[in-house]
C-alpha cells in the first residue's frame, strides 16, 4: 500500500483562496453582464472578509498559542499564514486593478458615475451638503488620540477616518491624531437625486472628508485617510461548561465585534508613518496590511445592483416554475402519496416546500410537525407556518442550531418568537452542530397514521433557495418515516443512536460508510467488475477519505469529483491519482448540493445529503445522507444532473496537480455546454408543457412560455 505524505495533499486555506479567485474571475469575465460582474466583485470581498474573521483569526491564535503541529500538506501555522498573506496580496492587487482598469470604466460608460465633491454641479452640491448636515454630521463622533484618550475600540469591518491635525492647546500648537468612525447606519455609497441615467454616486468617505472641518472646529487638518479593520469574529463557547446554551451564545455575540484585529486595510494615499501607527495600535505586522487603490469595503457596491434598472446589464430573469407534480394534484399530500417528488432548487420553486409546511399547519388531520432549522433568514412564511401549526393545536418541535455562523443573533431572535407561539424549541446535542435538513409531518389518514418526510441538501431558507443549487425529496416511504422519527428522538431526547433503515447519520457512521463504499469500488476494479465514483460537494478535506480515493484510483476506478470550493486532494498525479478529475463550477447560482454515486457492479447506489467530506461534517456535526431508490428519480439525477454538470465547458474549471485551476478546454466545433443554463431550460420544459422553442441570436435557444397551466385550488381528497 502506498504511503501518502504531505506532497500528496493541498493546503486547505490556499485551496479556499483558489476558490475565491474563481469568484473574482467571474467578475473579470467580460462575457458576463456588467452588473453580474459587480455582484461577483462584491462576493469576492465578502468571502475574503469572512475568511479573515474566521480562518486567519484561528491561525493567528494557533501561532500565539505556539501550537506545534502541521497541516495535511506539512505546513506549520506560521508557514500557512505567510503563504496566505502572499497569495491574498496578489489577489487583492488583481481585484483592484480590475476595478480601476475595467469595471469602473465600463460602469461609467453605462451611466454609473462616481463623483468627487468638487465635480458636483451647483444643485447636486447643495443637496449633498444638506444631506451631510441633516443625516451624517449628527451621528459622527470624532475621537482624539492622546495621553488622555487611548486608541479607540473599533468595530469589526467598520470604515474609519484617521485624521492628522494641529490644534492650539494652552497657547501652543500641538500635533494630534484623531479617528472618525463611519456608523453602519450610513450608506457607503450615496445616490444623488434624479430619474434615469446617468446614476450619480458619491462615496460616503469622500463626503465626510470634504466636511471634516465642521467636526474639528479651529483645528488645521494636515491629512485624512480611510482605513478599515477586520476583527476575530469566531465564537468561543465550552458547551460542557454552560448551563444555558442560548444565553451563552447571546453573551458571546456581544464580544464578536470587539475581538483582536486580524487585518488592516488602508487607502493608498495613507503615508507610511500613519500605517505604522495603525499597525502598532492594532498589534499587527506588515503582513497584515493591505494597501487599497480603490473603494474600501467593495461589498457596499451591491447598492449598484439594487432596484429594477438596467435589465440589459443583468442575467435574463428566471422565475422558477412551480413543480407540476404538486401543482396538478389535489394537495401536496396526495401528490407525495403517488410517488416520491424530487425538487431541484433553484430550478424548481421553493414555494413547494413552503406549501408543504403551510398545508401541514392548516390541515386538521396533521397531528405533529418536526423540523430542523439551521439558516432560515427569518422568512415569515416558514416561521409563520410553524407558529400557525402550534396555534392550531399541533405538536410542533423545532431543532434550532444557535451556532450557525453569522446567523446566531437572528436564530436567537426567531427561536424566542417560536417559543412564544407555543413551539417546542430544542437547541440540539451538546458538542455537535445540527447541520442536517429534515422535516417530519405526522398525519392521520383513516384508521392509520402516515409520516411525510422532506429531506434536503440545503436550508429551509426561501431567499437562498433562489440562488443556491440544492436537492430536496418529498416522500411518505415508511422506512424514511421511521428513520426520521428516530432521528428527532435522538436530537430532542437522550436516547442512544441506533442504525437507521435508510439514513446514514454523522457523526455515528457516515465516515465509515463512505470509506466502505469507496473500498467496495476499489475491490470491484481489481476484480475487473465495473466501478465508478462520482461525488459532488462543497469541500473535500478529510484525509482518510482522500487516501481511500487515491487507492481506488490506483486500482483503476474512474473518479469524477465536482467540488465547488476547498479540495485537498491532488488529482492527475501519475501512479497516485491519474484516474481522478476534480472540477469546480462557479456560475450564476451557488453550487451547494451534495451527491454521492457509486457504480456498485452495475447496481448503482446514489445518495444525497447535507454533508461535505470534511472532518467537521463527519465528526462534529449531525448530518444525514439518504439513498435514492426510486428508479425514475435516480435516473434523472444521474443522466441529467450529473451528466450535464460533468459536460459543462463554459463555467467549469479543472483542478491541476499544483493546486491551480484551468478552464475546461473546448475543442473546435464542440457546442457550448453551460450546465446551469441547461437546468433552467430543463425545468421550464418539465414543468410547462405548453412552450415553444425559437432561435434567437447565435446558436442559443430561448424558451418562450406560451401558456402556464394555472395552479389548482387545494382540495381535500
Amino acid at each position: 500500500m502506498t504511503e501518502f505524505g504531505p506532497t500528496h495533499f493541498l493546503n486547505r486555506e490556499l485551496s479556499w483562496l483558489e476558490f475565491n479567485y474563481r469568484v473574482l474571475e467571474e467578475a473579470m469575465d467580460k462575457t458576463n453582464p456588467l452588473l453580474e460582474r459587480v455582484k461577483f466583485f462584491t462576493i469576492f470581498s465578502s468571502n475574503l472578509d469572512e475568511f479573515f474573521e474566521i480562518r486567519v483569526a484561528g491561525l493567528k491564535q494557533q501561532i500565539e498559542s505556539e501550537v506545534v503541529e502541521r497541516t495535511i500538506d506539512g505546513r506549520t501555522s506560521s508557514e500557512t499564514f505567510l503563504a496566505i498573506a502572499r497569495k491574498t496580496q496578489r489577489l487583492v492587487d488583481k481585484q483592484y486593478s480590475s476595478w480601476r482598469n475595467d469595471l469602473l470604466p465600463e460602469l461609467e460608460k453605462n451611466g454609473f458615475k462616481f463623483l468627487d465633491i468638487e465635480q458636483l454641479g451647483k444643485s447636486d452640491y447643495k443637496w449633498i451638503t444638506k444631506y451631510f448636515s441633516s443625516k451624517v454630521r449628527p451621528v459622527l463622533t470624532p475621537l482624539a488620540i492622546d495621553p488622555a484618550h487611548p486608541f479607540p475600540q473599533l468595530l469589526n469591518k467598520s470604515l474609519n477616518l484617521m485624521v492628522d491635525l494641529s490644534v492650539e492647546l494652552d497657547g501652543a500648537v500641538q500635533r494630534r491624531l484623531a479617528v472618525v468612525q463611519l456608523p453602519r447606519v450610513l450608506p457607503r455609497l450615496i445616490r444623488l437625486p434624479g430619474y434615469g441615467k446617468p446614476f450619480k454616486f458619491v462615496f460616503m468617505g469622500n463626503l465626510i472628508k470634504h466636511h471634516l472641518d465642521s467636526l474639528f472646529h479651529g483645528a488645521h487638518i494636515h491629512g485624512k485617510w480611510l482605513f478599515r479593520v477586520t476583527l476575530n469574529s469566531d465564537l468561543y463557547i465550552d458547551e460542557e461548561e454552560v448551563a444555558n446554551l442560548l444565553k451563552a451564545v447571546e453573551n458571546e455575540l456581544h464580544n464578536r465585534h470587539r475581538g483582536d484585529a486580524v487585518r488592516l486595510e488602508v487607502e493608498s494615499a495613507c503615508p507610511r508613518r500613519i500605517r505604522l501607527k495603525l499597525l502598532e495600535q492594532l498589534n499587527l505586522t506588515n503582513d497584515d496590511l493591505y494597501v487599497i487603490n480603490g473603494p474600501l469595503n467593495p461589498v457596499r457596491l451591491k447598492t449598484l445592483i439594487e432596484g429594477d434598472h438596467s435589465p440589459e446589464l443583468r442575467d435574463p430573469p428566471f422565475v422558477a416554475p412551480y413543480p407540476a407534480e404538486i401543482r396538478d394534484a389535489y394537495d401536496v399530500f396526495s401528490a407525495i402519496r403517488k410517488h416520491d417528488i424530487l425538487l431541484h432548487h433553484p430550478y424548481d420553486s421553493f414555494d413547494a416546500v413552503v406549501d408543504f409546511l403551510e398545508q401541514s399547519a392548516s390541515d386538521p388531520d396533521v397531528l405533529a410537525v418536526k423540523l430542523t432549522l439551521y439558516r432560515t433568514g427569518g422568512d415569515p412564511r416558514i416561521l409563520g407556518a410553524l407558529k400557525q401549526a402550534a396555534l392550531n393545536g399541533k405538536q410542533v418541535t423545532v431543532v434550532v442550531e444557535l451556532k450557525a455562523r453569522f446567523d446566531e443573533a437572528n436564530n436567537i431572535q426567531w427561536a424566542r418568537s417560536l417559543e412564544e407561539a407555543g413551539v417546542h424549541v430544542v437547541y440540539g446535542i451538546v458538542g455537535y452542530k445540527i447541520h442536517t435538513k429534515i422535516c417530519l409531518v405526522l398525519r392521520a389518514e383513516g384508521y392509520s397514521l402516515r409520516r411525510y418526510v422532506h429531506l434536503s441538501t440545503g436550508n429551509y431558507n426561501p431567499t437562498t433557495a433562489r440562488i443556491y443549487t440544492d436537492i430536496g425529496l418529498l416522500t411518505c416511504d415508511p422506512d424514511f418515516g421511521e428513520d426520521a422519527t428516530n432521528l428527532f428522538n435522538l436530537l430532542t431526547g437522550i436516547c442512544q443512536f441506533q442504525r437507521m433503515r435508510k439514513l446514514i447519520v454523522a457523526p455515528f457512521e457516515m465516515h465509515s460508510r463512505i470509506i466502505e463504499f469507496i473500498k467496495r469500488e476499489t475491490r470491484n476494479a481489481r476484480e475487473g467488475i465495473p466501478s465508478r465514483i462520482i461525488a459532488k460537494m462543497n469541500s473535500l478535506l478529510e484525509r482518510r477519505v482522500i487516501e481511500a480515493l487515491y487507492e481506488a484510483s490506483q486500482a483503476g476506478v474512474k473518479i469524477d469529483l465536482i467540488v465547488r470550493g476547498i479540495c485537498s486532494l491532488r488529482p492527475q498525479i501519475k501512479s497516485i491519482s491519474k484516474n481522478i478529475t476534480v472540477r469546480s463550477i462557479v456560475d450564476r447560482f451557488l453550487e451547494h448540493s451534495r451527491i454521492y454515486y457509486f457504480e456498485n457492479a452495475c447496481s448503482p447506489e446514489l445518495y444525497l445529503g447535507s454533508a461535505d467530506w470534511m472532518p467537521r461534517n463527519f465528526f462534529r456535526r449531525i448530518e444525514i445522507a439518504w439513498p435514492v431508490d426510486d428508479g425514475i428519480v435516480k435516473d434523472y439525477i444521474v443522466r441529467q444532473m450529473l451528466d450535464i454538470t460533468l459536460a459543462d465547458n463554459a463555467r467549469a474549471r479543472l483542478l491541476m496537480p499544483n493546486g491551480t485551476y484551468t478552464k475546461v478546454k473546448r475543442n473546435a466545433g464542440d457546442p457550448v455546454r453551460r450546465s446551469q443554463k441547461e437546468f433552467i431550460d430543463l425545468s421550464v420544459k418539465r414543468n410547462n408543457p405548453s412552450i415553444q422553442e425559437r432561435e434567437v441570436e447565435g446558436d442559443e435557444l430561448r424558451l418562450e412560455i406560451i401558456k402556464t397551466p394555472p395552479r389548482r385550488e387545494r382540495r381535500r381528497p
